[in-house]
């Protein structure tokens, strides 16, 4: 192990533009991981950046392949690791909300549901919602395009990040509830937290004086 060298994992797609760039503003160039290239494993000076599925930067921070990572809260949520959170970034917000068709017979209404069938990308937190509402969710692990099962029958809702709606409207689906709101957060191993301490702390201390 390079006790010198930090590793940090960041997630493909909407979040890392914004990343990067508040990486940039703590003095950590990561701006290379932006380049059109096929390459996942970046460098610059003492720092080893790994490009991931947003869904799978908990995994690599969890496990020691990253001491840090930037993950949205709904990831972190999602996966239930043992990681150290010291800061809320503020950006790529979103929300984890329940969503419907349209012309539903039966319209959504939490005080009276005991069963729901839905389709989601995050079978515990949704899992965990609906039971401490007591209601029985039978949940449906889909991968992609989770708005088109209840369009095609597969299941009456669906639990999804949304953004702006429009992809919901788009298909006829509605919002209904609202499971957790989430931004971008550091995320950092606990166990490279003791063993580079003194490289981990000033990074998070410089992050949270942009903040």
């Amino acid at each position: 192990m390079n006790y010198n060298q930090i590793t940090i994992a960041l997630p493909k797609g909407r979040l890392l533009k914004d990343a990067v760039k508040f990486l940039k503003e703590a003095g950590i160039d990561a701006s290379e991981t932006l380049k059109e290239t096929r390459k996942l494993i970046f460098e610059w000076e003492n720092y080893r950046f790994i490009l991931v599925k947003p869904m799978d930067v908990p995994t690599y921070v969890y496990y020691g392949t990253a001491d840090i990572g930037i993950a949205g809260k709904d990831v972190i949520e999602e996966k239930g690791y043992d990681l150290y959170e010291p800061l809320d970034l503020g950006f790529g917000g979103c929300r984890l909300s329940v969503a419907e068709p349209e012309n539903i017979e039966e319209p959504y209404d939490i005080e009276k549901l005991s069963f729901i069938k839905v389709a989601t990308k995050y079978p515990k937190i949704t899992d965990r919602y609906f039971r401490s509402k007591g209601i029985h969710p039978e949940i449906i692990v889909l991968y992609g395009s989770v708005e088109l099962a209840p369009l095609v029958g597969l299941s009456d809702r669906i639990v999804d990040l949304v953004q702006t709606g429009t992809t919901l409207r788009a298909n006829g689906l509605k919002e209904v509830d609202t499971i957790l709101y989430s931004t971008a957060r550091l995320i950092v191993n606990k166990a490279s937290l003791k063993t580079k301490y003194s490289i981990i702390k000033p990074i998070v201390d410089k992050i949270k004086a942009i903040l």
